[in-house]
Formats: structure tokens, sequence, C-alpha cells
């Protein structure tokens, strides 16, 4: 079994290491410019279209991450960058989904109980007790009900404040209230008081959180967007942020990472940033996943997490 790897800006000796501990009898290699040698699989994270472009003899292609947004944005400008007929294979939970969990879950409560608020009293030196937002009226929507989605959800329920998800399909989620389709999208968004990002990156997704679905929010309402950056019309935040249809938003991803330090988001104190870290890749988890899968495809099996490319995930 040969594995070629690529991954920018990451420490690909530790990669191939535990590949290599997972996979004894596979050789392994890192990929470098006029690299045509023959592969059976390739683990790869915003790989370059020459990486990949004419390997037909691969039997699969591994994308390091549960987004695969990058890899086909660039099958779509430049056509025929994924080999025919290996299937793409996303990253499904290898410990992404506490994580996010975790941080969605910070970023609800602080904004149910005003610590954000109370940091800006602080600020001001100000002793004021202010009233927590009623529980039961709190209602969250998460966008997106895959498998962080549904964990991030379930995650939120926990805590007793009502919890709506919306889908492309129908499902069904104890204790949640679903909804599905485009028929259902403003039935999910009405009187939604935080709105949670998880949506796959999509033709079909990309600029939902703007003017008009802020406007079906609840007045007031927040915003976490822990998906993609081109999910968000970025000025429609901005104008929602100043008419108060928005009190704030908490957002981990931009449309340019890093964050522009002259992007007009730095200098608006009601929207918090991070940088693109509410659940990262976690390495052994990765390499175990993706070895086991290999493994299997050797056996001629089928596993889960192919992507469907004209779908987007």
């Amino acid at each position: 079994m040969k594995i070629l790897f690529y991954m920018p800006h990451a420490d690909a000796a530790a990669w191939l290491h535990d590949f290599t501990r997972a996979l004894p009898e596979a050789e392994l290699r890192e990929w470098q410019t006029g690299d045509t040698e023959p592969a059976d699989f390739a683990v790869v994270w915003r790989p370059p279209r020459e990486m990949l472009a004419g390997r037909d003899n691969l039997r699969a292609i591994f994308n390091l991450g549960a987004g695969v947004d990058a890899i086909l944005a660039l099958e779509h400008e430049q056509p025929g960058t994924l080999p025919r007929n290996a299937p793409l294979i996303r990253l499904e939970d290898t410990g992404m989904a506490p994580q996010m969990a975790e941080y969605v879950t910070h970023a609800v409560l602080r904004y149910m109980r005003r610590f954000d608020e109370y940091q800006t009293l602080q600020s001001e030196r100000r002793w004021h007790v202010l009233d927590a937002h009623p529980r039961e009226t709190f209602t969250v929507g998460v966008l997106g009900m895959g498998v962080l989605g549904a964990h991030v959800a379930q995650a939120l329920a926990a805590f007793g404040m009502p919890v709506r998800g919306y889908s492309r399909s129908a499902r069904q989620i104890d204790g949640i209230t679903t909804f599905a389709g485009a028929a259902e999208f403003d039935a999910f968004l009405d009187g939604v008081k935080v709105l949670v990002n998880l949506l796959p990156h999509t033709p079909d997704t990309g600029d939902v959180l703007n003017q008009r679905t802020f406007s079906k929010l609840a007045k007031g309402a927040y915003l976490i967007n822990v998906a993609r950056g081109g999910h968000l019309v970025e000025p429609d935040l901005l104008e929602a942020l100043a008419s108060g249809q928005l009190a704030a938003a908490t957002l981990d991803v931009f449309r340019e990472e890093p964050l522009p330090p002259d992007h007009p988001f730095w200098q608006e104190p009601r929207i918090t940033i991070t940088p693109h870290m509410s659940a990262l890749t976690l390495r052994e988890e990765s390499v175990t996943q993706v070895a086991q899968k290999m493994a299997a495809i050797m056996r001629g099996e089928t596993v889960s997490g192919v992507v469907d490319i004209e779908r987007g995930y």
C-alpha cells in the first residue's frame, strides 16, 4: 500500500510517523512538486491541483477535515483535479464533536446569562445586576444536523432551553424540534434567539446568513458561526448589529483567514472573534480513522464518509 501525504503548514513528520505506526506495512511519502510516482491513497488538506490531477489509479482521497469545500472549489474551478474513480472521503467525528459542543455551549450560555454585557459593565466600573434571559424562551436554532450539529443540539438541550434543528432532509432527534427543506426554513427561524450555523458550505448554502435570515429571528438575537466564512454576508451582519436586530455575534470562521487587521469586525465590540479553533483536527484520532478505512478498502469493503460531489458533502 502506497500513501501520498500533503498538509501545508503542518508537522508532516509527526503525521507520517503516526501513519507508519498505524500502517507499518505501508509506504508513505510526503508529496513534493514534480512527484508523479504511483500511490494507492492520497491523504490531503488543501492540496494543489498538480498533486491529484491525472492520478487515475488512486483508490481513494482522504480529506483531513470534516469540511470539503476547499477541495471541491478547486475541482469546480479546475475540472479534472479529482481523479474520476477515486472517492473523496471526509473525516467523520474524530474528537471534533465534543470540542464543538464546548465552544457553542459556552457562547450560548454567555449570552443567556449576559456575561458579554457584564464584561462591558466591568470596563465601565459599573456594579449592576442584569436579569438573565428566560431559559424557557431562549430558543436556539442549529443550522445543520450532521454529526457535529446533532451533537451540539443535544448538548444545548441538556440545559433546558428550547432547541431547534434544521437540515436539508428530514431528521428525527430526541429532544430537538426539527425542520427540513426550503419550505420549512422560515418556520425554523421564526423567533429564534440564538442562531448557530453548522451547515456544510455548498453553492446552496453560501451567503445564507444574510439580512433576510436575520430579519426572521427574534429581535435582539445572537449569531454563532462555526461553519464557514462564506456563509456570512458581512455587511448584513454589521447592519443587523447597528439596527439592533442582532445583539451580538460570535465568529470563529471568516471569508479571509487570518482576518485582516483592518477588517471592521475587529472594531465592533459586539462581535467576539476566535481564530478558527472551535473544533481542531486531532491527529491521533484522525490517523486511526483513516488507517481503518484504508484497510477496509483494501479488503474490498465499503466505508462511510464518502462525499457526494454534486451535493458538496
